[in-house]
């Protein structure tokens, strides 16, 4: 079974780590543990742009960010799974939910676990969903592993 674990370093993602944690997957089990990042780009070639150099050094910061980030999922799920399930990891470069989608074309993953941030309507609608663009596209199976320290901020936010 080839499974592709998409995380971001968020509350939301850990739990999609754990819940990883308790599966007892069958021998011959592959993981690859993603994280997805872009870096912005200059609204206009204008004079006053920000600097290439700028660019660059934002690029290299996300990329050490993320790779920091499948390290230690790799670390945790590596020490608490069975030897015969192997672990590998990549950093993505580009939007999250196309740069998922294509790697878990590419790689041939049977299940994509990706966590759910929770978000209501209106932020779904402003910031979009990952997971909900990856359930909607994905052409294998795929588990959204909800967060509870999302729902509780967003509960806590909405009493505010």
């Amino acid at each position: 079974m080839r499974i592709l674990l998409a995380i971001d370093g968020s509350p939301c993602s850990d739990a999609a780590v754990k819940e990883v944690l308790t599966r007892p997957w069958p021998a011959n089990t592959e993981i690859r543990i993603v994280s997805a990042f872009e870096v912005p780009l200059s609204p206009s070639p204008e004079a006053w742009a920000i600097s290439s150099e700028y660019y660059d050094q934002m690029e290299r910061v996300a990329r050490e960010q993320a790779q920091a980030i499948v390290d230690a999922a790799a670390m945790t799920i590596g020490a608490a799974l069975d030897q015969a399930v192997t672990v590998t990891t990549a950093v993505l470069i580009g939007s999250p939910r196309s740069a998922i989608l294509e790697e878990s074309e590419n790689w041939k993953a049977d299940l994509i676990v990706v966590g759910s941030h929770g978000y209501g309507a209106w932020q779904r609608l402003l910031l979009g969903s990952v997971s909900q663009a990856v359930v909607s596209h994905a052409r294998c199976s795929v588990e959204v592993v909800r967060c509870s320290e999302a729902n509780d901020s967003e509960k806590a936010a909405r009493a505010a």
